[in-house]
């Protein structure tokens, strides 16, 4: 799956499933990110049967739709859809909740409580109120 999608010029994969060989994936340092690591192959071999459409996530908790276009953002810790219609406010937003983060950061290096520091500095942080 994921030589061919390299091949392909694609930046990497997020599965709404499992996947497996994890460690093959990261071999060819291709990204792939997915809600389960399992030894054996899902339960149904997929494929790819459309290209940019609308896809609606499998989630018994919530709505979740991710569109052409959107922006799709991974790390180990998980996958985060941004649409495009709201990226130019949380660009805005970012550039002080990272201030924030730093600055709580500097403080429990020093010693401060956490909850302290917290309250302080993200009281400072831009809300989309704000914007």
């Amino acid at each position: 799956m994921s030589t061919r999608a390299k091949h392909s010029t694609a930046l990497g994969t997020i599965v709404d499933g499992r996947v497996r060989d994890l460690q093959e994936h990261r071999d060819l340092d291709y990204p792939v990110f997915a809600k389960d690591v399992g030894t054996t192959a899902p339960q149904e071999l997929l494929r790819v049967s459309e290209v940019n459409v609308p896809v609606r996530l499998q989630s018994e908790e919530q709505e979740a739709m991710v569109h052409p276009e959107d922006y799709l953002i991974a790390d180990l810790n998980g996958v985060v859809c941004l649409p495009k219609g709201l990226a130019e406010k949380a660009v805005a937003l970012m550039a002080s909740q990272v201030q924030a983060d730093e600055r709580i950061s500097r403080d429990l290096a020093d010693g401060r409580r956490f909850g302290e520091s917290s309250r302080e500095h993200r009281a400072k942080v831009k809300r989309v109120e704000d914007l």
